[in-house]
């Protein structure tokens, strides 16, 4: 897509997408204090500039036949992604290194996902800031964490994408350690500690296949490049451990229960709802893209990982007795779904994941702005402090029963599509071991419908708590503007999946296609 002079506008975009953050958090930093709601003021703005310029990445998609699925000329190389837009600039020529930036089928939900989250925590905290206050700091930190998940969305060179996924680590503690609960610190470390692992664990998987591959071009990567089966291998079990700390995939999800129930509720929106996708979208894009030989020779492994934390997910939660932490773990179990559909390697089960990480990102969104609603009015997470929200606060108790039977998968509502094709997905690849994990992972799905509608019981049924009778019933405006676009898109994309699938059926084709 070009413009008047030749300007490549597709290019401008994607530098628009990660600068425009970038630039709100640098504006804010030079608001004083006491101008601290205008602060915020300028950061929604921003966030609301970064929403309307990553939609309009989607602009001459169509010119690109679908993106993933059109290949590059023979003389470039072996077929590999084709972006719809691209921005190419040398970064450090002395190493080879570029400012690659992309769009695609796969990333642009993501883009738009996180656009849209964090607008909506900006536009949230605009009408209530956690206390200690200073808001337009917790705002700058969020557009910092945006520029680092969009980023990581966005690039393909895989230095770059090494930095931007750091980038989000800092702020982040930041977000838990100051703003968060009672025992905000330990959780901030104990994130910080974790994502560090998982850190050094990245960092040596890109340096194993860079340096093999002479190139960090992810482009010219996909496919395996010409590496070697043994180095395939030792990188998809580098890059592979390092996203499931991020996804979070068991045994390695401990430091998420205690982040998402110490985290401010913006903190624990973004956290769910797009920090947890840089994990399995890294393992899509960069561990089967660069390293498909070793993703085929583990991909056993992951599925039974996976499967295991749909089930280790769902029992927990049936054990637990505080609000966010149950909704914390539910991710455990949800995110196992997704981690299932990448690890058949097939069409079905890719597509499932894709869908079922932006599905996830929608409807857990949506309970933590939920659950923090709660507690804030109650003043207690415990599950045995509340009860008979629908007597006292029934507009409250209907939404969080619509987000509650949407994340445990009704059919017709965005938690649907991603889970059962991801068991599909299992069951298809046939064998023992697959049809196995099908089975499993169905059973999981009834464990997390326990769990959910023990936690309505508890939460909105029975007789009113005394903590529940003294709760303000009337919602917010700022509230309803920041959960009604989630309940829309829960229903839209239950009610019509394509929306996603059909942008990126077309990419996951050419992925297994490069791939095979």
């Amino acid at each position: 897509m070009t413009g008047l002079g030749g300007v490549d506008l597709g290019g401008v975009g994607l530098a628009a997408t990660v600068g425009l953050p970038a630039l709100g958090a640098l504006t804010l930093a030079l608001f004083p204090a006491r101008l601290d709601r205008a602060a915020r003021i300028t950061g929604t703005v921003f966030a609301a500039a970064t929403l309307v310029v990553g939609a309009l990445l989607a602009v001459g998609a169509a010119d690109h036949a679908g993106g993933w699925s059109a290949h590059r000329p023979a003389p470039v190389g072996a077929p590999g992604p084709r972006p719809w837009h691209e921005l190419d600039l040398a970064w450090v020529p002395g190493l080879d290194l570029r400012f690659h930036l992309g769009v695609d089928g796969v990333s642009y939900p993501l883009v738009v996902l996180t656009a849209l989250l964090t607008l909506l925590c900006c536009g949230h905290l605009l009408w209530r800031v956690p206390a200690p206050g200073r808001g337009r700091t917790l705002v700058a930190l969020l557009l910092v964490v945006e520029v680092g998940i969009l980023g990581t969305f966005l690039a393909l060179d895989l230095v770059l994408f090494f930095l931007f996924f750091e980038v989000v680590l800092l702020p982040t503690y930041a977000v838990i350690a100051v703003w968060g609960g009672e025992d905000r610190r330990r959780a901030a470390r104990k994130f910080a500690l974790y994502t560090l692992f998982g850190s050094v664990l990245l960092l040596v998987g890109v340096l194993t296949v860079t340096t093999a591959a002479g190139t960090a071009d992810l482009v010219a990567l996909t496919g395996g490049a010409g590496l070697p089966r043994g180095t395939q291998l030792a990188a998809f079990t580098l890059l592979a451990i390092a996203f499931a700390v991020k996804s979070p995939l068991w045994p390695l999800h401990t430091w998420l229960p205690d982040a998402h129930t110490q985290a401010p509720t913006v903190g624990s929106v973004i956290l769910a709802g797009v920090l947890l996708k840089m994990g399995t979208y890294g393992l899509i894009r960069v561990a089967v893209g660069v390293a498909p030989e070793g993703a085929r020779r583990a991909a056993a492994v992951l599925g039974i990982l996976a499967v295991a934390a749909i089930l280790v997910g769902s029992l927990v939660c049936l054990a637990q007795t505080e609000l966010k932490r149950l909704i914390a773990y539910s991710s455990v179990g949800h995110m196992g779904f997704v981690l299932l559909g990448i690890a058949t390697l097939s069409a079905t089960g890719l597509q499932a994941a894709l869908i079922g990480n932006v599905a996830h990102g929608v409807i857990t969104g949506l309970l933590f702005f939920l659950a923090g609603a709660v507690k804030d009015r109650a003043h207690t997470g415990d599950l045995a402090d509340l009860g008979g929200l629908r007597e006292s606060a029934p507009r409250l108790a209907g939404l969080l029963g619509f987000a509650a039977v949407a994340s445990l998968g009704l059919p017709g509502l965005a938690g649907f599509w991603g889970e059962a094709f991801a068991v599909v997905a299992a069951w298809q690849r046939g064998g023992p071991l697959w049809t196995t994990l099908a089975g499993l992972a169905a059973c999981g799905g009834a464990l997390t419908a326990a769990y959910l509608l023990r936690l309505l019981r508890r939460v909105t049924h029975g007789p009113a708590s005394p903590a529940v009778l003294t709760l303000t019933p009337r919602l917010a405006g700022a509230e309803l503007a920041a959960w009604a676009p989630l309940v829309l898109l829960t229903l839209v994309l239950g009610l019509a999946p394509a929306l996603v699938l059909g942008v990126t059926e077309a990419p996951v084709g050419a992925l297994l296609e490069a791939i095979r």
